[in-house]
């Protein structure tokens, strides 16, 4: 039986009141907020297992445009479920084999054309949190569209010897006393 891979208090912002709106691009969902004034600069937040519809990561989305980013969150689950806390952390493995992080090329391909296109994005960034710094590492490896990348407390890549070629500046956070990510890993 697995250990719970980690320990995350939820719920801390479920009365969180969002400042964006729910849009639909293509095949996906997206959870979009824009600053109050014109910019061409946008940032992509990729969720973590919680989903795009966490409260939480809206927030992060609502901060990040509050800074002056077209900021969006798309489900990159692409309308399956998340985890949810009432899950069994037995059953993760089988969850993670449906929920591929390495498998955001498409969803990250058609919010990008959108960014560009429907928000006149010029400069795209990158951030994920978790499951979604996995995310991160993957497409800074493989989409020279994203000028800059941001993973949080995302497990590396570590079965490919292309996991150091990243195409743009990627900035990488891990927890010293991170009990997932072990301290001689990063």
């Amino acid at each position: 039986q697995m250990a719970e891979p980690f320990l995350y208090d939820t719920g801390r912002r479920s009365q969180y009141g969002c400042l964006g709106h729910e849009v639909e691009i293509e095949h996906i969902k997206a959870y979009v907020c824009r600053p109050s004034f014109f910019t061409d600069r946008a940032v992509i937040v990729v969720h973590d297992i919680f989903g795009w519809m966490f409260p939480d990561i809206r927030y992060i989305v609502d901060l990040i445009a509050g800074h002056g980013y077209i900021t969006i969150c798309p489900d990159f689950f692409k309308g399956t479920d998340p985890w949810k806390t009432t899950d069994h952390w037995g059953d993760f493995a089988d969850w993670m084999k449906a929920h591929d992080p390495m498998k955001v090329d498409k969803e990250a391909d058609v919010v990008l054309k959108y960014l560009k296109e429907q928000c006149g994005a010029k400069k795209i960034g990158v951030v994920g949190f978790s499951w979604g710094g996995m995310a991160v590492h993957h497409l800074m490896l493989k989409n020279p569209q994203l000028t800059a990348g941001v993973s949080l407390y995302g497990r590396i890549i570590r079965d490919s010897e292309e996991r150091y070629n990243l195409l743009n500046p990627t900035f990488f956070i891990f927890g010293e006393k991170d009990h997932t990510i072990s301290y001689d890993q990063v």
